[in-house]
């Protein structure tokens, strides 16, 4: 294991100096070309996902659904230990990267999840599916590619990404009540078995009950200690802020005149936590029933703020309002334990180890949820699935009893090839998104509900499966 970590490493640093870049850059792209869309639209967003709250189909989920299995995803450990990570690996400048990773990365999060509905198709269940597997095979005519894509999310999501949420679970659990990993790692097993093999209509029942639950609850002990440290607040955003731009400490490697440790754990951090531009939430924004493209998309790009604007940023308050805790040694949902006691008391250990199970297990079901779309795209064979949820199992185990920065250096590599593949695709298929925001907004002048009509469009039509948008 130590010879093998040692090689994900030397992976890291020169594939994360191009994923910095390109990110960055996509985002930027797509908020230009896109006339802000992020900020222009953001209260339409909203007023879509409320308004998919109640929308029902007998084979396909509803937009809301959709958007809060996105945020099951999203909303994991990497807002709990990713956080806490950035902040104890690149100081509190990294916070500040974290918010302009999903600043922009909402532009990006939002072209995503548009082609996804877009090029979306019904599987024998009549089900919709859709990713980036899918818009790549159909969008850019490559299905090899498609493969690629699929294959990266399979092991990142189903495998790696799973790994990272059981390993918090169990750090958590043995800093509060000492439980030893491989009991912590059994219990998952059984917990997530029947999920798993329920089904996504079932993982989408539980994320719309527990996502809001578990978030409201996190974000209500982060305004108590807010309100409790009303004083220090200004010089704690000061602190971020400038420190953002501390060259001091250089990440390394070719670019490490360029880029800062807090610019480099920010990103890598930001990127884990919201999934914008990874081609994830898109694997969810499929599966709903939209009368337009842009609907879903404009839903999925509001997961990224309440991701990272609103609930990163509750953990960083945590934490560094709690200044002392950052000189304990400890790192990861350890540190933000010791952070919550700090300001309430000895049952916040007990409080975090609860709401964060909450968080990761909620992720585990959704990323489940992705890798299977993928392995249907590659194979939909009742065999092949069964042995893949049986490896998916296996390695939420093999998440808890290993060490905390293996996962996380396993989850880094994988992550960043599955990013890289989705943001040259989307970047090619960009005329696309164009044309899909361009018609929304246009009957947005005359109608309350747009509704995309593929006929209109005859060379985009010769791409899309026939009626899905007939």
């Amino acid at each position: 294991m130590e010879a093998f970590h040692n090689l994900i490493n030397q992976i890291n640093e020169p594939l994360w100096n191009i994923v910095i870049i390109t990110l960055l850059g996509t985002g930027l792209y797509f908020t230009l070309s896109l006339f802000f869309v992020q900020i222009r639209l953001l209260p339409q967003s909203i007023r879509e996902m409320l308004g998919g709250r109640n929308v029902e189909r007998k084979h396909a989920i509803s937009p809301f659904q959709a958007f809060v299995t996105g945020l099951a995803s999203r909303v994991g450990v990497g807002n709990i230990a990713g956080v806490s990570i950035a902040i104890t690996m690149g100081g509190p400048g990294a916070v500040f990267w974290m918010w302009v990773t999903a600043l922009l990365g909402m532009s990006s999060a939002f072209a995503e999840s548009s082609l996804a509905q877009l090029f979306k198709v019904k599987d024998l269940a009549g089900h919709f599916r859709g990713g980036p597997a899918y818009y790549i095979t159909s969008g850019l005519k490559q299905r090899w590619f498609g493969w690629i894509f699929a294959i990266s999310l399979i092991i990142t999501y189903g495998f790696v990404f799973n790994a990272v949420q059981s390993n918090t679970i169990a750090e958590a659990s043995n800093g509060a009540w000492g439980f030893s990993p491989q009991a912590v790692g059994v219990a998952l097993v059984i917990l997530t078995a029947p999920m798993i093999f329920g089904g996504i209509r079932r993982i989408s029942r539980i994320a719309e009950v527990l996502v809001p639950l578990m978030a409201l609850l996190y974000l209500a002990m982060a305004v108590y200690i807010l309100f409790n440290n009303l004083s220090i607040v200004p010089a704690t955003i000061s602190l971020i802020i400038s420190s953002a731009f501390n060259f001091d400490a250089a990440a390394g490697g070719f670019f490490g005149a360029v880029f800062s440790q807090a610019m480099m754990y920010g990103i890598k951090r930001g990127l884990y936590s919201n999934e914008a531009g990874m081609g994830s939430a898109p694997n969810a924004a499929a599966s709903a029933d939209v009368k337009h493209p842009v609907s879903q998309g404009l839903i999925q790009m509001l997961g990224v703020f309440v991701d990272t604007i609103i609930i990163c940023t509750a953990t960083a308050v945590i934490v560094l309002l709690s200044g002392e805790s950052l000189t304990s040694g400890v790192t990861g949902a350890q540190l933000t334990q010791l952070a919550i006691q700090h300001q309430v008391g000895a049952w916040g250990k007990d409080f975090l180890a609860v709401i964060l199970f909450m968080f990761a297990f909620s992720t585990i079901i959704g990323n489940y949820a992705y890798a299977e779309g993928n392995i249907q795209f590659i194979k939909n064979n009742p065999t092949v699935i069964m042995v893949f949820r049986m490896a998916v199992l296996a390695m939420v185990y093999f998440g808890a009893v290993q060490k905390m920065a293996l996962v996380w250096d396993m989850a880094d590599t994988f992550m960043g090839i599955m990013a890289m593949i989705n943001l040259i695709a989307i970047l090619l298929l960009s005329p696309v998104v164009w044309l899909l925001l361009k018609d929304y907004q246009s009957q947005l002048k005359t109608t309350k509900e747009p509704e995309f009509k593929v006929e209109n469009y005859p060379e985009l039509a010769k791409k899309v499966k026939p009626n899905i948008w007939r």
